[in-house]
């Protein structure tokens, strides 16, 4: 236990010695920086998060100050070289007589343009397979920009086309807008015909229903069945005019006894006599019925 607490306290010594380290030298860091823009360092609270914060930018900015000197360094040094080697080229051309002072004022511009050219190209020298390498490659560059150039305008004569078809059919989308707003007040007009109808119709489809049911129901209490086809309904018609042609002669009878003397005792026994040839009719017409409804049911 007394060395886990003796680890804790070591590593909570180095924690903040880091962190003190870190703060001197962000300290240290923002004293020159400020310094050398003529101003004093602003107070602030140093946290964990602003010291590690400007920390990074401290490292940074050195690494990247560092680097610049050393490319300052490099350029300073190249200079130095350039200044000797100009003036020793200064003392050559002295000592063969064409210093710049002695030379004609238009050879003194063409140098200073081929000079110019040089820079131009990128060159270190005047030889003319150095400015032939440059041209070449100024060459290729202009074949890659001349393709470039050629791919974009096909490429905009490819999206010109596109605009142009969009445009029409914008303008064929537009008229056919203004024909749709034209049409729709006589459009308006039809719907409410369609739906005035439509609403006589569901009144009617109703009426409708409702009187099939009612239909339905009476087919269902005089007996009728779905299954008694056509044929079965014009033998039982035949059946009925029969039966009609049997009972004729006795509905005949029956009117001729109106014309007969009022005889009580006469009159009964022809009344009976009726209601038995009546009733042998009825019964003979159930009977039928009773055998078309069985023939139908098979």
């Amino acid at each position: 236990m007394s060395d886990m607490t003796g680890d804790t306290a070591s590593l909570s010594e180095a924690k903040g010695g880091s962190d003190a380290a870190r703060i001197s030298e962000v300290k240290a860091w923002l004293t020159s920086q400020f310094e050398s823009a003529g101003k004093q360092v602003p107070s602030f609270d140093y946290t964990h998060r602003s010291i590690a914060h400007l920390h990074n930018l401290a490292t940074a900015s050195q690494a990247k100050s560092q680097a610049a000197t050393i490319v300052a360094n490099d350029f300073r040094q190249k200079a130095s070289e350039y200044r000797g080697q100009a003036a020793r080229v200064r003392e050559i051309l002295e000592s063969a007589g064409m210093a710049q002072e002695s030379l004609p004022s238009n050879v003194v511009s063409l140098a200073q343009v081929l000079a110019n050219v040089a820079n131009l190209l990128n060159i270190r020298d005047t030889e003319l397979s150095s400015f032939l390498v440059a041209m070449g490659d100024i060459s290729l560059r202009k074949t890659g920009v001349e393709e470039k150039r050629a791919k974009a305008q096909k490429d905009s004569n490819v999206l010109l086309d596109y605009t142009r078809k969009a445009i029409q059919r914008l303008t064929y989308l537009k008229k056919i807008l203004a024909q749709l707003e034209d049409d729709v007040v006589p459009c308006e007009s039809q719907m409410e015909n369609w739906k005035t109808n439509l609403e006589v119709m569901a009144a009617k489809e109703e009426q409708y229903i409702q009187q099939y049911k009612k239909y339905e129901m009476l087919l269902n209490r005089v007996g009728y069945s779905p299954k008694i086809s056509h044929r079965e309904l014009v033998e039982m018609a035949e059946h009925r005019k029969e039966l009609e042609k049997m009972t004729k002669p006795v509905v005949d009878t029956l009117r001729s006894y109106q014309d007969l003397p009022p005889d009580k005792a006469l009159a009964a026994l022809a009344i009976e006599d009726k209601k038995r040839q009546f009733a042998a009719a009825e019964k003979y017409l159930e009977e039928v019925l009773q055998s078309a409804l069985e023939t139908s049911d098979e």
